[in-house]
């Protein structure tokens, strides 16, 4: 009997293993000099070396006089913060996107608060060249102000700045910059609803196609939104786009969260499911709101979105971009519980391929599955490697750094379950599913 159970939770974990694709794994980077929150982001290369960047934002206080224009740079070689010139406004912000192109980031829209506690959305597009550490001087105005927007690059040319909060209202606008000839152009707007209307929503264009999801509505109370809206751009003109929209999952929600796209589908990780001001507090009189440590993925190929798991440090919410560079991502600021705005960094690693557990060249092996007592990984290579074991919710339980050929790994000290036993190498990231009895 109980090796037909065996089999069974065999069998199980075996056809499971795809659904693994999309899990990332997150640890903690070097703080920031300071805590921030509702910052742009991006990442760009300097002398060859992925750099963060992080640009306005709100301070521990949370209030208008916590909103500046100071801007950060991380080398991810040296895992060192400075600061670099504070962006050239004339009073702080937040709720702006930023996107990079070549060597230049372009920070475009936010809002400003003033003492009465008055919004005024930007029309600036500030530009950052990452060669000189410098601000060229502005680029066009935008031609709606915008704040707490979705924005994101086409094709490396053309900056997508789609829908967001404009003074007094969401508007539907789809408002497209040229970098190379610094003018902005008119794309076919979203339909005018508050299922396409959004603020703090997040998105990524992947091919042709803009994803978009969550983020807050203009209706009353600002209600949390759980709609996918995809807008398919023409190549041949791509101010021509056709929208349309889908809930595929009722149950997620997600707001000011960040997103990104990687060869399988998109991710929007972090965020919030309730909607808040930028004090953290729930615009429905609920009290202060909970980050949700999401990692929400849609898959294009069978128009699926779903849960994922995100093992290691749980993310925050109060995300304004990412630094994206291919497999590895950084997070940067934000809040954590209880809205309590961080200087964190996150770095998360995404698995690429589907977790193959009977692949043959993968120069390690995991056994016995399941286990009672001892699990042995033997590894062909002479490489270093880094053994860490994950709850299945994610909590990292304990990690080894060893170039060993073979470790015997105690494992009677762990409950009975699941465990999630990841081998991080110089070329691979292998996971496997371990059961311990």
């Amino acid at each position: 009997m109980l090796k037909k159970v065996l089999s069974t939770v065999s069998t199980i974990l075996f056809l499971t293993f795809h659904l693994l694709s999309q899990d990332f794994y997150s640890r903690l980077e070097q703080p920031l000099p300071q805590g921030i929150a509702n910052n742009a982001v991006s990442g760009g290369m300097l002398n060859g070396i992925p750099h963060v960047f992080s640009f306005t934002g709100i301070d521990s206080r949370k209030n208008y006089t916590g909103i500046g224009l100071k801007a950060f740079r991380y080398n991810t070689q040296t895992q060192i913060w400075d600061t670099i010139p504070d962006l050239p406004d004339t009073r702080g912000k937040i709720a702006a996107g930023a996107s990079t192109i070549d060597s230049i980031i372009y920070i475009i829209g936010g809002y400003h608060v003033d003492r009465r506690g008055n919004e005024v959305s930007s029309n600036k597009v500030h530009r950052y060249n990452i060669n000189t550490n410098s601000y060229l001087t502005n680029g066009a105005d935008i031609p709606v102000p915008i704040d707490d927007h979705v924005q994101a690059v086409w094709r490396d040319s053309l900056i997508f700045v789609v829908t967001g909060w404009s003074n007094s209202g969401n508007v539907p606008n789809v408002q497209i910059y040229n970098p190379a000839n610094n003018i902005w152009t008119s794309g076919t707007p979203t339909p005018n609803t508050n299922n396409f209307k959004s603020f703090g929503a997040s998105g990524a264009i992947k091919g042709n196609s803009i994803y978009y999801f969550g983020g807050a509505s203009g209706a009353s109370g600002f209600d949390c939104q759980n709609r996918l809206r995809v807008g398919e751009i023409d190549p041949l003109n791509p101010t021509s786009i056709s929208w349309s929209d889908s809930v595929l999952n009722p149950n997620l929600y997600c707001y000011r969260a960040a997103c990104v796209s990687t060869p399988a589908g998109i991710n929007w990780l972090g965020g919030s499911s309730i909607t808040y001001n930028y004090n953290g507090i729930a615009y429905n009189g609920s009290g202060g709101v909970s980050t949700t440590n999401q990692n929400i993925y849609y898959n294009p190929q069978d128009s699926t979105i779903s849960k994922k798991y995100i093992y290691g440090d749980s993310l925050p919410m109060d995300i304004r971009g990412i630094a994206d560079f291919g497999n590895t991502k950084y997070i940067v600021g934000g809040m954590t519980n209880p809205q309590q705005v961080t200087n964190k960094v996150w770095k998360l690693d995404f698995e690429l391929v589907g977790i193959n557990e009977n692949k043959s060249d993968l120069n390690f092996s995991i056994f016995p599955n399941p286990s009672i007592d001892y699990v042995t990984i033997l590894n062909s290579t002479k490489d270093n490697y880094i053994i860490s074991i994950y709850s299945i919710s994610g909590k990292l339980i304990k990690s080894l750094n060893t170039s060993a050929h073979k470790i015997l790994l105690n494992v009677q000290e762990l409950h009975k379950g699941i465990y999630l036993f990841k081998i991080s190498s110089k070329n691979k990231i292998i996971t496997k599913k371990i059961t311990i009895l």
